[in-house]
């Protein structure tokens, strides 16, 4: 009866556990995330571990009943060998000769009384060494007659993989890719909203709920730490403050579209006055227009031009000498 009871239920766990794993495989979108779906893990963990116990145990009561039907047919069974298979593998596979038969392959010739036995290669390294000539046949053929893809091939086609797979995300993707280079402002009222309720919900503790400042710097003001503008602003949520300073790093627990908001939302509350504002701290930040910034890119290139010039006239005066 007890083990009726126990095998009842070890059917019983196993038709339960298997049933729920496969609905939480059809039911749940990522079923294997150890982090979004644990239990299902639990699960499969569990029955492997049930379903190798019951086999341990089978095997244990085998051994056992063959025990006793060979001491019923007079035999011990400690002097039966249960790795006599084991041995005939190894021995057919390295050819080693038992020390008492050691007279059959001894050569016929001594050095000071030295006898050298004439053992043959074993089976396993001969088979190795074919295999890596095959490999290397294979290899000379693949790579230097059909010009296969080397390392730097692979990467380059990897990277523009992973560029191509990258934009799709970009426009299909909910959650978009923000590009801190090209960012910009929101200004719509929805995205603001949003950008105002996370700063208040993570950030007003520090800076206050109007931006004017507490623990943190204040926030409405032309006076930045790290720089202003949206694009340093935003680095600056999404990678953190000063090391020490207590401003962590957000990316790792808002997506980067609630970062753009709140980015924008602080944008927002340039120029406001808040009623405990904090003083000043850091510098004045002005952003530049498009016109300066193209008449630094051309400062840029004149004077990396000018440079160019300087040493082709050194080389050239150098050369004269």
């Amino acid at each position: 009866m007890k083990k009726y009871f126990q095998s009842l239920a070890y059917i019983t766990f196993v038709i339960v556990t298997s049933f729920a794993i496969i609905k939480a495989i059809t039911a749940y979108e990522n079923p294997f995330s150890l982090y979004e779906n644990p239990l299902v893990w639990i699960a499969i963990v569990a029955l492997l571990s049930v379903l190798l116990l019951k086999e341990l145990v089978n095997i244990v009561a085998l051994k056992k009943a063959q025990d006793l039907q060979l001491e019923k047919d007079g035999i011990h069974p400690e002097e039966i060998d249960n790795w006599a298979w084991v041995k005939d593998l190894l021995k057919k596979w390295t050819k080693a000769k038992a020390v008492e038969d050691e007279e059959e392959i001894i050569i016929n010739h001594n050095y000071d009384g030295i006898q050298e036995l004439d053992n043959s290669l074993p089976p396993w390294w001969v088979y190795m060494f074919y295999a890596t000539i095959v490999f290397g046949a294979v290899y000379l053929v693949r790579y230097h007659v059909f010009n296969g893809d080397n390392q730097t091939v692979e990467y380059q086609k990897e990277v523009a993989i992973a560029k191509r797979e990258l934009e799709a995300y970009r426009t299909t993707s909910k959650d978009a890719v923000i590009d801190m280079e090209t960012i910009t402002s929101l200004t719509d009222e929805s995205s603001l909203n949003r950008g105002k309720a996370v700063f208040n919900l993570n950030c007003a503790a520090c800076h206050q709920k109007d931006g004017g400042g507490g623990i943190g710097p204040n926030l409405t003001d032309q006076y930045w730490i790290l720089g202003g503008g949206i694009k340093n602003v935003f680095k600056t949520i999404a990678k953190g403050g000063r090391d020490g300073k207590g401003m962590v790093a957000w990316e790792k627990t808002l997506k980067p579209a609630d970062v753009h908001k709140v980015a924008s939302y602080v944008m927002s509350l340039q120029g406001t006055t808040p009623a405990k504002a904090k003083e000043p701290q850091g510098d004045v930040y002005e952003e530049e227009s498009s016109g300066q910034k193209e008449n630094k890119k051309e400062k840029v290139e004149e004077t990396t031009e000018n440079s160019d010039n300087t040493i082709t006239e050194e080389a050239s005066t150098t050369e004269t000498k």
